[in-house]
């Protein structure tokens, strides 16, 4: 007889068991996160003056190097290093004693020569009376009339040998041209200048006006000149005219800076196609310095009608351009291309591709990406100075 072996009880208990669970258990399906928050206003509709936007450099109003115009020996420097200077404020001193001394010698001789001709023309009176009374020959009167005329000529000899002698005193003493900084000193006292042409000794600036300099297309040429024309302003002339510019540095974001339109080249660069423009402003306090790059703003005719403004923090940019991101009426972001226009403090006119009505996207752009539904909250756009 066989014996058969019973199966294991526990063992059967949990594999039923285990075969139940997995019968039981919910397979594994993707739940969508809920729709992003994304914070969405009008377009702010507000007249605005549009402006030409340029780049430019400061110069200085004036710029002259300071040289020793005569040789000698640098005695004095007699300002400090970066100081303001008005004009005709001493700044160096060569040493005058040698042509003081010339300049002795050359009064000494013009003296001599005035006494000459006092003598020579005395003679010369002399003889003509002597020869109306027939007591002297024509050829005594011509003699004296000859040393009359050299005599004459030597004093114009040495007058102008003074006036070069007093010339060269006045050289040993350079003086400001105009008010400006005057820079650090190039030579040291006691060194040897002016040997074989003049040395440069500093470099002044008039950094009160200052100049900014910049270039128009041919087609912002064309536009301005328009423009001028319209308002009656004399775009035309070289001059420039009562035209106001604004200025800003490369860190302000606005223009803060208001001058006035110097001058305007009267030829177009052929090479380029670009026509140079200058202003000027005032810069009493130094913040602009020569050399900056800068913005240039200049105001064209206010618009009669309303501008789309957004923030410009909204607006990306791409290889296709500038956009911006729309909240459809499903509550879809969108990606909408737009044209720009100029900045007016923190907000950005939108010349084309937004609607008046249409929801954009101003908080919370990195919250979602176009083509996904966001639950759009109301912002709003705060209004700024035209």
């Amino acid at each position: 007889m066989t014996l058969r072996r019973m199966p294991n009880f526990w063992g059967l208990l949990a594999l039923c068991g285990t075969l139940l669970l997995a019968g039981c258990k919910k397979p594994n399906v993707f739940v969508p996160p809920p729709p992003s928050e994304i914070g969405v206003a009008l377009p702010l509709r507000q007249s605005v003056t549009p402006t030409l936007d340029l780049t430019g450099t400061l110069s200085a109003y004036n710029q002259v190097d300071l040289v020793a115009r005569v040789q000698g020996v640098l005695q004095q420097i007699k300002y400090a290093d970066g100081a303001l200077a008005k004009p005709g404020d001493t700044l160096f001193v060569v040493d005058p004693a040698p042509y003081e001394a010339k300049l002795q010698q050359a009064e000494a001789a013009q003296a001599a020569a005035q006494a000459s001709f006092a003598q020579a023309d005395a003679e010369f009176t002399r003889q003509s009376a002597l020869a109306k009374n027939d007591f002297s020959s024509r050829s005594t009167l011509d003699q004296s009339r000859a040393a009359r005329d050299n005599a004459k000529a030597n004093v114009s000899n040495t007058q102008a040998g003074a006036t070069l002698a007093a010339l060269d005193v006045g050289y040993t003493h350079v003086a400001a041209p105009f008010a400006g900084v005057v820079t650090a000193h190039q030579v040291s006292v006691g060194n040897l200048v002016g040997v074989g042409g003049p040395t440069k000794l500093a470099t002044m600036v008039q950094m009160d006006p200052i100049y900014a300099n910049f270039t128009l297309s041919e087609q912002d040429v064309q536009r301005i000149r328009s423009d001028f024309s319209r308002r009656n302003l004399p775009g035309g002339s070289t001059t420039g005219g009562n035209v106001p510019v604004r200025l800003g540095l490369m860190t302000e974001t606005d223009a803060p800076h208001t001058g006035m339109l110097d001058y305007i080249e009267p030829l177009v660069d052929p090479a380029t196609g670009t026509l140079r423009m200058r202003a000027v402003f005032a810069n009493a306090d130094h913040t602009l310095l020569p050399g900056y790059f800068v913005h240039i703003v200049i105001p064209l005719t206010p618009q009669t009608d309303t501008a789309l403004l957004v923030p410009d923090r909204a607006i990306g940019t791409d290889q296709a351009g500038r956009y911006l991101q729309v909240v459809n009426a499903q509550d879809i972001l969108e990606l909408r291309r737009v044209q720009t226009g100029p900045l007016v403090g923190n907000l950005r006119v939108i010349t084309s591709g937004l609607q008046a009505d249409d929801r954009v996207a101003v908080r919370g752009l990195g919250r979602a990406v176009p083509g996904a539904k966001v639950v759009p909250v109301a912002a709003r756009i705060e209004a700024t100075t035209p």
